[in-house]
């Protein structure tokens, strides 16, 4: 790879470069491909999630954006696992959908949300590295679509549940092992690579390769970038490690379940102690790199206010 086609990462991206209105075109064309119609980025909405403070680094970075169709696009990038993600991201929709609507207005104001999150953790089994979610009512004998009815401006207009309910997206980005090949994969390879084809003719990926380069940025922000990626393999190196040490654990209590019997009680006390110390070691260097409470919690088993005082 030639050094003018160093890319930067998309969850980067997302925190630093595609709020600018001068580069919606790369957001714009990732959600053209995903969605299968041509979006138009009005302007960025602010949420909490924007916030940009060092210790929510390795938590959701998200951007909530306005399309030309007055609808409510939602987009979050997971780099690590979150016990309740699912819960979260549906508070996430239907606080949006509250946030845009004035007391008083007609339910008719109500937006339409879309929800995409980009997932870098295994978030559970499937096949597949896209699963998409809509509101649909079927007829539980007949299996057929509901279809509403209603009356605006003297016109009878038809429309279904899927057209007003919330939709949502999930990308697990570690899931997808093909060669690329349609525009959507494309995506999905510089989701999880960082490369871009020379000749991509995917929308939003063409004007990527021109501005989403790495060395376009002064010292200054390469020296962040790279401290935010280092920071990245590091975390996933600590989580993974954590993981792998905890299974282990479990393989060698289970051997010695059998063996148990007739052991002096101090023993296994010992053993219990120096497990709680390495969660404890654990634990300190998780929080040292900022990672969340609760994924350091779901990883030792430590109880959070217990973290809170290493």
């Amino acid at each position: 790879m030639e050094q003018k086609d160093k890319y930067i990462r998309f969850d980067w991206a997302v925190k630093r470069l595609l709020r600018n209105k001068a580069n919606f075109g790369v957001l714009e064309g990732f959600l053209t491909v995903l969605l299968g119609e041509p979006i138009r980025i009005v302007e960025i909405l602010e949420s909490e999630g924007n916030q940009q403070h060092e210790n929510e680094k390795f938590n959701r970075v998200d951007i909530k954006a306005r399309n030309s169709k007055d609808e409510i696009i939602i987009v979050e990038v997971q780099n690590t696992r979150e016990i309740y993600y699912l819960e979260r991201i549906l508070f996430g929709v239907a606080k949006a959908i509250t946030e845009h609507i004035e007391l008083g207005e007609l339910y008719s104001q109500v937006k339409k949300v879309y929800s995409i999150s980009i997932l870098y953790f295994d978030i559970g089994k499937g096949n597949d590295y896209l699963y998409h979610g809509q509101n649909s009512f079927v007829g539980v004998h007949t299996g057929d679509f509901l279809e509403v009815t209603t009356k605006e401006k003297d016109a009878i207009v038809r429309k279904l549940p899927a057209e007003i309910f919330p939709e949502y997206f999930l990308i697990r980005v570690n899931e997808f092992n093909k060669v690329a090949v349609t525009p959507l994969e494309e995506w999905i390879e510089y989701l999880k690579t960082g490369i871009i084809r020379p000749d991509t003719k995917a929308p939003g990926l063409e004007e990527a390769r021109r501005k989403l380069i790495y060395y376009n940025m002064d010292r200054a922000e390469q020296l962040a970038y790279d401290e935010h990626i280092n920071a990245v393999m590091i975390q996933n190196d600590v989580l993974s490690t954590a993981a792998e040490e905890g299974r282990q654990e479990g393989r060698e209590e289970g051997r010695e379940e059998g063996r148990r019997e007739g052991r002096q009680e101090g023993r296994q006390e010992g053993l219990e102690q120096g497990k709680q110390e390495k969660n404890i070691e654990n634990a300190r260097t998780m929080k040292s790199l900022n990672i969340s409470f609760e994924v350091i919690h779901q990883v030792t088993g430590l109880p959070i206010k217990d973290i809170e005082g290493l």
